[in-house]
C-alpha cells in the first residue's frame, strides 16, 4: 500500500462523509449544532482515523486508530437511527449499508494487522 488512500476503506468512508453533509442539510435548523453536527464530526473521524493511523509506525499504533474509526462508525449507525426515528430522514437502508460495509472492511483490517 502506497497510501493511506488506496484503501477501499478510506475511499468508502469518504464517500460516507459526503452523503452524511448532503443528507443533513435538509434537517431542520435547529439540530445544526446538536445532532446535524455530530453527524458530520463522527463520519469525517472515520477516514481521518484511518489516515492518522496509516501514518503512525507500528501495527499497534495504526490499529488503535482503526478502533476509533470503527467506534466512530458505530455512533453514525445510531445518529443516523436517531435522524430515521425523529423523520429528518425517510430511508436509512443505503446509509446502514455502507455503514455495515466500512466496519466489515475496518475490521478485516485490524484482524490482518493484529495476525
Amino acid at each position: 500500500m502506497d497510501s493511506h488512500k488506496d484503501l477501499k476503506v478510506w475511499q468508502e468512508s469518504m464517500d460516507l462523509v459526503v452523503d452524511i453533509y448532503k443528507i443533513t442539510k435538509q434537517f431542520p435548523k435547529e439540530e445544526l449544532y446538536a445532532l446535524t453536527s455530530q453527524m458530520k464530526r463522527s463520519a469525517v473521524s472515520i477516514p481521518s482515523n484511518i489516515s492518522e493511523g496509516a501514518g503512525r509506525k507500528g501495527k499497534a499504533e495504526y490499529c488503535r486508530f482503526l478502533y476509533i474509526a470503527l467506534g466512530s462508525a458505530s455512533e453514525l449507525e445510531t445518529q443516523i437511527e436517531i435522524a430515521y426515528r425523529l423523520n429528518f430522514v425517510s430511508d436509512i437502508k443505503d446509509l446502514d449499508s455502507k455503514i455495515r460495509f466500512i466496519k466489515n472492511m475496518l475490521s478485516k483490517l485490524i484482524k490482518s494487522l493484529d495476525s
